[in-house]
């Protein structure tokens, strides 16, 4: 039978459950994170973890739905929705996400790992996912769906558009395979700079 906790003791053992999911799935990503991982800082046994979260997976999810209000005012709506056009509202946004890839080693995870997501979503509703107000991914999707019909962004699929700007981000995470590295800055900031007015061909 499972153990019976009080409330002060779920709430500490919720949250040091949360920070071995972080520091863990930050790691060593969410496959190779056990159970037994994730109970051993709270010394509880593998079936009271379920009095906390359904799986492993819906650890996962709290802490990146935990993480999206944050990242979503930093990059969207401090960032993308700030600027006064559509082209530097792109930069921003680019600039302004790297910086979060960079900064923070666990959304930095969430986000360059697509095979960790998809095995959240198999275990819940996709729903959960795409459909947390705070998601900055959908917040983008609405963005460039709405420029894109204004005609402020190039005639191309508003996915492939998104697209494009999901590669920038892939830069950091390869910065170390550049012919210079130590010029990553520099091909940092023109790569946006191009991309931005190639996505934008028109200040609006």
């Amino acid at each position: 039978m499972p153990a019976a906790f009080s409330a002060d003791e779920k709430a500490r053992i919720k949250g040091l459950l949360m920070e071995s999911g972080r520091r863990l799935f930050t790691t060593r990503g969410l496959r190779k994170t056990s159970l037994e991982d994730l109970v051993a800082p709270a010394a509880i046994a593998k079936s009271s973890f379920y009095q906390f979260f359904d799986s492993k997976e819906a650890l996962y999810l709290e802490l990146m739905t935990d993480r999206m209000t944050e990242v979503r005012r930093a990059t969207v709506d401090d960032a993308l929705l700030s600027a006064p056009g559509t082209r530097e509202g792109l930069r921003r946004f680019l600039h302004a996400t790297v910086d979060v890839l960079t900064t923070d080693p666990l959304y930095s995870r969430l986000m360059t790992h697509p095979e960790e997501m998809a095995a959240v979503s198999r275990r819940h509703d996709p729903e959960s996912v795409t459909g947390v107000p705070g998601n900055p991914v959908t917040a983008l999707f609405d963005f460039v769906a709405e420029k894109r019909g204004e005609g402020a962004l190039v005639a191309a699929d508003p996915a492939v558009i998104v697209g494009v700007l999901q590669a920038v981000l892939l830069l950091p995470m390869n910065a170390d395979r550049l012919a210079s590295p130590e010029h990553y800055p520099q091909v940092l900031d023109l790569l946006v700079d191009v991309v931005a007015a190639g996505l934008a061909p028109e200040r609006v």
